[in-house]
């Protein structure tokens, strides 16, 4: 009797260290979400810094590439839900930052996109327009179409915060230190030209996200050759 009491004692052990290996390696922990994200984020914002440096275009929006990523992170999450059927209630809260944050990014593309058209067709049927004039009339004046200056400033600011609430709650001091480069950042773009606000984005990006995920995926690796 002591000795099947002591199996099973042993097995309970095995059957709790299983669940917990189960839970870990989740979307935010393995690395892949962040390396995704900063990978797609860095490339769009510092090649519309360059395109807005060396004026040109490309034959395609570059941001689709973002849009893009949300597929494989559709596929990652599902993965995950099949794969850990015990999800920690810390990371069932991360889950949930990240999907206010995708809401809140979504929300500021739609705003950007459709209020300076809008604006403009409210200015035409009150009579006015907004127009360009330089002070030196070396040029004719302009028609300018409402915009917000400097928007990307804000979607710096957006970018730190599921990273800071990800860093706190699991302790992360790179996620924690990225948080802090990207709240710099945002104070800097606040005083700089917009071009540059899209520079100060691929840093965010690449602080925030790539760095800490490359981080984690080293983790992440070295903790499932431990556990074949």
């Amino acid at each position: 009797m002591p000795e099947e009491k002591q199996l099973t004692e042993q097995e309970s052990l095995q059957l709790i260290t299983s669940m917990i290996q189960k839970v870990k390696g989740g979307y935010h922990e393995n690395g892949t979400g962040p390396i995704l994200w900063g990978t797609v984020v860095s490339i769009a914002s510092f090649v519309t810094y360059l395109q807005r440096e060396y004026l040109f275009d490309l034959p395609f929006d570059i941001w689709l590439i973002v849009m893009a990523a949300i597929i494989p992170q559709i596929i990652m999450v599902r993965k995950e839900r099949r794969t850990r059927p015990h999800i920690k209630y810390e990371d069932e809260a991360i889950n949930a930052v990240w999907i206010v944050y995708a809401l809140t990014i979504f929300g500021l593309t739609a705003y950007q996109a459709i209020v300076p058209e809008v604006s403009a067709n409210l200015l035409k049927e009150e009579g006015w327009q907004m127009m360009k004039h330089v002070l030196d009339n070396s040029k004719p004046d302009e028609v300018l179409t409402p915009f917000t200056p400097s928007l990307y400033s804000i979607y710096i600011l957006v970018y730190a915060f599921p990273t800071l609430v990800t860093g706190i709650t699991k302790k992360f001091t790179p996620m924690l230190v990225g948080s802090g480069i990207a709240y710099t950042c945002f104070i800097i773009s606040l005083y700089t030209a917009s071009k540059y606000d899209f520079l100060l984005g691929a840093v965010t990006a690449i602080t925030c996200w790539f760095i800490p995920g490359l981080i984690l995926r080293k983790r992440y690796l070295a903790q499932k050759r431990q556990h074949v």
